[in-house]
């Protein structure tokens, strides 16, 4: 088996097999001449990875980043990038995400600290497709993972205080390592300069309205969940990698 993304010395994971098998399975969806949006978090590491193998073969592809990380580690990867505002559009995007509900394909995304640009770069694309193992798959959003949401350093804590009013605990996001409910602790900044909360919910709240008043709270920049934005997800795991096409 090819090394993963894991420390060295450390035998990978069943979870990382099957977050490999998605990205190549995946990786067959790009062609070149295609602007592709590229993902940030591990299994869109794995992604670029792959498609990085492809370039150095011959293809010929553009790469846009949503992420410092994902464009630093393409870069040292050979594959050619563009900035977002080049392009008119992308004619795909391949990313991961933290929950995935079927068959739908809503998403809760942004636990790779990503999910303003991550969305940015979604809704610029022709198709969008997430890679997923089979552990992020679950019956309703926001049951069994917080919800993250990209908020403005100014008035964040007010801005949390709206939040919570939702019927959620809200946590800052500290850096990565650092405890979340040690005040001493640094805050994670994102690429554009904002603070990440995230939220817990006891009940799985209701996506579309959820979303919607995330949206419309004073001092929120954008929140992870990502409703009806996926055209296709490759889920890897014990069976293999299933293919799923939202209805």
């Amino acid at each position: 088996m090819d090394p993963l993304n894991v420390a060295p010395g450390a035998p990978a994971t069943r979870q990382d097999e099957w977050k490999l098998a998605a990205a190549r399975a995946a990786v067959v969806e790009a062609a070149s001449g295609m602007v592709i949006g590229l993902g940030t978090g591990s299994t869109a590491e794995l992604f670029v990875r792959e498609l990085a193998e492809r370039v150095r073969r011959g293809m010929r592809v553009s790469g846009v980043p949503t992420s410092e990380r994902t464009a630093a580690l393409a870069h040292d990867l050979g594959i050619p990038l563009v900035a977002l505002d080049t392009v008119d559009y992308l004619d795909i995007s391949f990313d991961g995400a933290d929950e995935v509900t079927l068959p739908h394909l809503d998403l809760v995304k942004g636990h790779g600290g990503a999910l303003l640009r991550e969305k940015l770069v979604a809704i610029a694309s022709r198709r969008r497709i997430i890679l997923v193992d089979e552990t992020k798959v679950v019956s309703a959003l926001g049951a069994g993972t917080a919800i993250p949401i990209e908020v403005e350093v100014f008035g964040w804590r007010h801005t949390a205080r709206r939040l919570a009013a939702l019927g959620c605990e809200v946590t800052r996001r500290p850096l990565n390592g650092a405890q979340a409910n040690d005040p001493s602790a640094e805050p994670f900044i994102t690429d554009g300069g904002h603070y990440t909360l995230t939220l817990v919910f006891a009940t799985a709240p209701e996506p579309v309205s959820l979303a919607a008043r995330l949206k419309a709270t004073p001092g929120v920049v954008d929140h992870g969940l990502f409703l009806g934005m996926t055209e296709r997800v490759y889920i890897g795991g014990s069976d293999g990698v299933r293919v799923i096409d939202r209805p």
